[in-house]
């Protein structure tokens, strides 16, 4: 059986106003320690694309990616317009996730109905994919139409060549038929919530998605999010994580359309997420916080010392996963530097199992012809 690898990523979430001083230069440092990419989420407060350029402009070598860029909030076009500039300027380092969202920030904020979203994101990608490939844009699906009809507009094509003829698309996907839709039409996944224990169920569609489009998850980017807590006591470290899967299982959709709350469903913690979303949308947040399992915490997350660690590792590496985008929390020290110590020990852990390789990611960072061959994570202890 062949041994597992893995690269690591950082996932640096959304960013709130004001704390660039403690997070953003995170991303210096994950590049300082041969990670791989940096990611950053948007929903109604920053958006990534700014903070992407940001951080493009203060490295040299990790990728920069988005985790993800919303489809409600933008055209096709006005997103390949955008992947193209920021895979330019970054000379090829732009790896462009892509999700629906939720209902609440899709009608709430964009207003942009929810309906549909399999097939708007499959019409959504095409376009993507088109417009990047500098073709004229014409296109007659179920959700969009261009030029359109009857009016004055014409089949436009990209104007820029971005460095690499094909940039990497990610989907942000949690159910089977979205999952399917990720192996068909995507170069990665970026699941939230993934399990060891549980991955077989998600990747039988992801693999039934690769097969229609020819391909296998040999060079498929499985890469989660995963939370990071070090500490002596993993237990303790899992305290840290309560607040934001209670937010996922709880605030992310209504009663009956959360799909992180079905997502928990399927890996069999029902009845404990549905007690978390009952106390969220009823307003007793550190209820729902204590009703998460502690079981579920550990499941899906990165928690303890070092060498607890680098066993949950392997355990996601025999999982699937082939990345994993860390997003650190470490108890003991401040603000950043408690972030930072847990990014080393992410580091160190992985490269003492054994896990860490040189290989690239599909479409990735050593695809380009002035990039560095070195990925060795750096030992600072």
């Amino acid at each position: 059986m062949p041994v597992p690898t893995l690269r690591l990523g950082l996932n640096l979430g959304y960013w709130v106003g004001g704390n660039d001083a403690s997070s953003l230069p995170l991303a210096s440092l994950a590049e300082d320690l041969g990670y791989s990419a940096v990611w950053v989420s948007e929903a109604h407060g920053s958006d990534a694309v700014t903070l992407l350029s940001w951080i493009a402009a203060r490295t040299s070598r990790i990728d920069v990616g988005s985790a993800v860029l919303q489809i409600p909030a933008r055209s096709p076009a006005m997103t390949a317009m955008t992947a193209a500039t920021l895979d330019t300027l970054s000379h090829g380092r732009f790896r462009l996730g892509l999700g629906v969202s939720g209902p609440q920030v899709s009608e709430g904020w964009h207003g942009v109905r929810f309906a549909s979203p399999l097939g708007r994101t499959r019409e959504y990608v095409d376009l993507v994919r088109q417009a990047l490939g500098r073709k004229p844009l014409a296109y007659e699906g179920r959700h969009f139409t261009l030029p359109l009809p009857d009016g004055p507009g014409k089949a436009l094509t990209l104007t820029i060549q971005p460095p690499r003829e094909r940039i990497p698309v990610y989907l942000a996907a949690l159910g089977p038929k979205n999952l399917e839709l990720a192996g068909e039409t995507a170069d990665g996944w970026l699941p939230v919530f993934f399990a060891p224990a549980h991955a077989a169920r998600q990747l039988a569609p992801l693999k039934a998605g690769l097969a229609k489009s020819g391909r296998t998850l040999a060079g498929f980017d499985i890469a989660p999010g995963v939370p990071l807590v070090t500490g002596a006591d993993w237990r303790a470290c899992a305290r840290r994580v309560r607040g934001y899967a209670a937010l996922y299982l709880g605030g992310m959709g209504g009663p009956t359309d959360n799909h992180y709350t079905q997502l928990a469903e399927r890996m069999g913690f029902g009845p404990a997420a549905r007690t978390v979303q009952k106390l969220f949308l009823a307003g007793d947040y550190p209820g729902a916080m204590a009703a998460v399992p502690l079981e579920f915490l550990d499941a899906t997350s990165l928690l303890g010392p070092r060498e607890r660690i680098a066993e949950r590792m392997t355990a996601f590496a025999e999982a699937g996963a082939t990345t994993l985008n860390v997003m650190p929390v470490g108890p003991g020290l401040p603000g950043p530097d408690r972030a930072a110590s847990a990014l080393r020990i992410a580091a160190e852990a992985a490269e003492r199992a054994g896990l860490l390789t040189t290989a690239p990611v599909t479409h990735g960072p050593r695809d380009r012809p002035d990039a560095q061959g070195d990925t060795r994570i750096h030992d600072h202890a």
